[in-house]
Parts: structure tokens; sequence; C-alpha cells
């Protein structure tokens, strides 16, 4: 089985055909499907499209290039499509200081309303983080402090998306509770930092991810990402780590399965106590 963490098949980039995406992905494989929001809009059409089908969840929140549209009345939107069984986590939220379409301030003042309104509904969050390593980490490890008393034990707080830190850092944030995803630029001719990173950290704080439509791997470089084309990024992962394609897909499905809470998670469980975890 095969998870995708992270995909933005609401978007228009698929109207034509979004229904055959998603079937070309469960014939690769894919189990369920993560549909990220990033403003107001693309929340209500995740919950909307999560709604209408069995293994695709949503995530609401506003994007760092969106932050400046985080006022009270959003706020209380994004509340109430939090509300939504199928809204399994609070993002994607975080700070991007490279492009800064939003200012700096304001992003780390909706970066906080979010994080406080995860911590309010018990919702783990989805993370975006770019040339703003020290900040993120910073108000993350805030986060667990405040999180932690009420939280279920041993559960993650949420996930890294798109993980672009090196190894050291990645194993800064498991001790704080964030799993990291890894995106289909692992299979990139240059991408030896993050490689490191998805043949380093435990298979347990794992996730896999295709930020469809961006970040097509490798042999598609350039064109539409979908989420049949995971297998390609976790082929990847495999053979980084030695291990078989089936041991990654089933290892990181049941870990995403554990963070946002989909359907059973005793095999999350069983993952923890498991002598392969190093």
């Amino acid at each position: 089985m095969l998870v995708d963490s992270h995909c933005h098949v609401q978007d228009a980039e698929f109207d034509g055909d979004r229904e055959q995406v998603l079937e070309r992905g469960r014939q690769a494989g894919v189990s369920a499907f993560v549909v990220i929001g990033t403003d107001l809009d693309s929340s209500q059409r995740a919950v909307d499209l999560a709604d209408s089908h069995s293994d695709v969840y949503a995530t609401v929140g506003l994007h760092p290039h969106n932050a400046k549209e985080l006022d009270a009345r959003a706020l209380g939107a994004l509340e109430r499509l939090a509300q939504s069984p199928k809204v399994v986590a609070i993002g994607e939220i975080g700070l991007d200081y490279y492009r800064k379409l939003s200012p700096p301030d304001v992003q780390l003042g909706a970066f906080r309303q979010q994080l406080e309104l995860a911590r309010r509904l018990a919702r783990p969050v989805v993370i975006h983080s770019r040339d703003a390593d020290k900040e993120t980490y910073d108000l993350l490890a805030f986060h667990e402090e405040q999180a932690l008393p009420d939280w279920p034990k041993d559960r993650p707080l949420g996930v890294m998306h798109c993980f672009a830190g090196d190894l050291t850092l990645a194993l800064r944030y498991i001790t704080i509770g964030f799993m990291l995803s890894v995106p289909g630029t692992c299979t990139y001719p240059k991408a030896d930092r993050l490689c490191a990173v998805a043949g380093g950290i435990p298979l347990r704080w794992m996730a896999v991810e295709t930020d469809a439509p961006y970040l097509a791997p490798q042999s598609r470089r350039g064109r539409r990402n979908e989420p049949a084309y995971l297998v390609e990024t976790v082929t990847r992962i495999a053979e980084l780590r030695g291990e078989s394609f089936q041991n990654i897909a089933d290892r990181t499905a049941i870990a995403t399965a554990w963070l946002l809470g989909l359907g059973d998670i005793s095999g999350a469980e069983a993952l923890e106590t498991s002598e392969e975890v190093k």
C-alpha cells in the first residue's frame, strides 16, 4: 500500500481529468490521498473532494504565501471547515522567507494563530518551511511544549512537508515529534542532502508525497505530477536504504496513518516497537 501524504489534486490543473488521476493513483497502489489546503478556497475544495471519495482526506490552512489573508473571519472559516470528519490536519502552514509573498512578520503571526488552532482542535499540522529553518524550528519546539500535556502519547505532532534540510535538522525535528515527508525530488541527480535524509531517518518517522501537480520525479521532470508517480519516489528510497519497495511503501503508509488517524492505527503501534526501527 501507498499513501500520498501531500497532494493538491483539487487544484485547477486537474479539472479536466481529476477522476482519472485518482484512478491512476489507485491502480498504481495508492490507497489514500491527503489533499492539502493552501487558502480558504482550496481548503473548501479539498474538503468537498474528500467528502465525495472514501479514500481521500483533506487538510485546511493558509500557506505562508497567503498569510496576509488570515484575519478573524478567515480563522473562523478555517475552524468551521476543520469540523469535517474528513479533515485530518491543519495545513499547509508555516514560513517561506524565499519568496516572501506575505511579509515575514505577517507570516509569523499567521503561523502562530494556526498552530494554536491545531492545538485547540487536537489536530496534527502540515508544515511548509523554506529559508526559515531557525524560526520554524523554534516555533514548533514551543508548539510541542504547549501541545504535549493533552496530546496522545507517542503520536507525532505533525509533518515537515517536502523537507529540504539536512539529516542533522531532520533528527532534531524527530526529537520534538515531527515526521519528515520525502518528495519526488529525491530522484533528482543532485539531491544528495535529501537522499541522506531519506536513507538515514527511521521509517517510523517518514512519510512520502508527490506535492502534485508540483515536483514530478526525474522521469517526468518538468511535467504535471500526480499521485501515481509516487511509485518512482518510493523505488528510489528503497534503493537508498537497501530495502524492498513493499517494505518502504507499507511502513510509510502505516506511519502516515498513525500521524493523521487514517482508520485503524494498530499497525503503527506495532511499527513503533519493531526491531526494524533504528
